[in-house]
């Protein structure tokens, strides 16, 4: 599997912190009931290995990667937890390395045209725009469209369910990715049927 084909699962992809082992599996599952099937958990957590071991061992529907990948080391860890694909905040040669050795797809974040020539450089040309509102938003990734005919997007930072589509609207953008579909204060409450719901009209979003 590789990037894109993660990316023709849906046109987003949640960003997902997970603060408490119990929460995985009953939101990994709330997501899938809605539609959304590809997830990243982030690495931000101490418990954000183990909730990834947990949904690749109990949601088999899911396909949970690592998200804030940003070592040789995370992706070692990440793809020992289970995680089938990686997303990185930036991109350096070591995290690209990685992955390719581990056989998993990754999805590097990149901000400007240096970063963009540095990931195709390494044959990688689906890649994670960040922070999408902060770097520019739409007239960024317009922008990076004219020298980088070849290269497609996952814009995420920022996005919510009003300005995703126009973001899918971009020729240059396949999928975004949100936090928006896991709230904090629904996973806090276990209000999973409130994020199938977020699920199942982020699903149906089109450009």
């Amino acid at each position: 599997m590789n990037t894109l084909e993660l990316a023709a699962c849906g046109p987003v992809i949640p960003v997902i912190v997970l603060n408490r082992l119990e929460d995985a599996v009953p939101l990994a599952r709330a997501l899938v009931d809605g539609g959304v099937r590809v997830l990243e958990v982030t690495l931000r957590t101490p418990v954000a290995l183990r909730c990834i071991e947990a949904i690749a061992r109990q949601v088999p529907q899911a396909l949970v990667g690592a998200g804030t990948i940003r070592s040789a080391a995370d992706a070692r860890a990440a793809k020992d937890a289970g995680s089938v694909f990686g997303v990185s905040p930036g991109y350096t040669a070591e995290v690209g390395a990685a992955y390719r050795e581990a056989g998993l797809p990754l999805l590097p974040g990149v901000a400007t045209a240096s970063e963009v020539m540095a990931a195709q450089a390494d044959g990688l040309s689906f890649l994670k725009f960040f922070p999408a509102t902060a770097a520019g938003g739409i007239p960024m990734l317009k922008a990076l469209g004219g020298p980088f005919p070849d290269v497609v997007f996952c814009p995420t930072g920022g996005i919510t369910p009003e300005t995703a589509p126009q973001f899918l609207a971009l020729p240059n953008v396949r999928v975004c990715g949100g936090s928006w579909l896991t709230p904090a204060e629904a996973v806090a409450a276990g209000d999973w049927g409130r994020i199938t719901a977020l699920a199942r009209a982020a699903a149906a979003l089109r450009g």
